[in-house]
């Protein structure tokens, strides 16, 4: 039970897109056509790791509509770890860097799109990286949570997430439903460390959660994003909510 999962299918970048594959980055991206500096996305996929089919239809609707987007892998592919966990947070800043080193891209637009985990990772990422635009989170989370391993979920050993080297303060999911089966979000205190600070996010926000959740409770968690960002001060996000929708409610 505790084996290394099986590799996640990679998926070619296509005709459109082009592999990047150096110094620690590997994903897909897909630059947008049309002339002069335009802006940017990275996109995030959730817990099945290496770069999915699916993301790279998400991709493509992205470079369709003038997004160029690097569709990034931050576990379970090539030079990265087997397991979603401990997942170094500058996996992601170096996928940022990457995008506003591009000629093509107007650094002062970047946003990021994720959804599950990558939502996760996405609000993170963007409390923490300096300058991001916006950000379009799927199935969102208010905390960090453990990693993602049989061996987590019974001992709750390692973060998800780690920032220079040393795990993220996580909560374990042990006992996260009620007595019907459905998902709880966590219990939030104050002082809670392992509370993602939306707060010092500074660009626009976008929650989609959908209300047949059976994975994790997104919606609950994306009203506690919403009521720590009006507590702290900040912008009150925008959520989309779509009661009858599940974990696939948005892409």
């Amino acid at each position: 039970a505790f084996a290394d999962p099986s590799a996640a299918v990679v998926v070619d970048a296509g005709s459109s897109g082009r592999r990047i594959d150096a110094d620690g980055l590997f994903g897909n991206y897909y630059p947008a056509a049309g002339g002069g500096r335009q802006p940017a996305i990275l996109l995030l996929g959730g817990s099945e790791g290496g770069l999915s089919k699916d993301m790279r239809a998400q991709a493509l609707l992205l470079q369709a509509v003038g997004f160029h987007t690097l569709q990034i892998a931050y576990h379970n592919a090539p030079g990265k770890t087997a397991r979603l966990g401990n997942v170094p947070l500058e996996d992601f800043y170096r996928g940022l860097d990457w995008l506003k080193a591009q000629p093509e891209v107007d650094a002062s637009r970047i946003g990021i799109v994720g959804y599950s985990k990558g939502a996760e990772a996405g609000l993170l990422v963007a409390a923490r990286y300096p300058g991001i635009r916006a950000a379009a989170l799927g199935m969102p989370s208010s905390v960090v949570w453990q990693g993602l391993s049989f061996k987590n979920y019974l001992f709750s050993v390692n973060s998800s997430w780690s920032e220079q080297g040393k795990p993220l303060q996580h909560v374990s999911y042990q006992g996260r439903r009620d007595e019907t089966g459905v998902p709880k979000a966590p219990r939030i205190e104050a002082d809670d460390t392992a509370v993602i600070p939306v707060e010092k996010f500074a660009g626009k926000l976008l929650l989609v959660c959908g209300g047949a959740e059976r994975l994790w409770a997104s919606c609950p968690m994306a009203d506690q994003i919403v009521a720590r960002a009006v507590a702290k001060g900040a912008a009150a996000p925008v959520v989309l909510r779509y009661p009858k929708a599940g974990h696939g409610v948005m892409g």
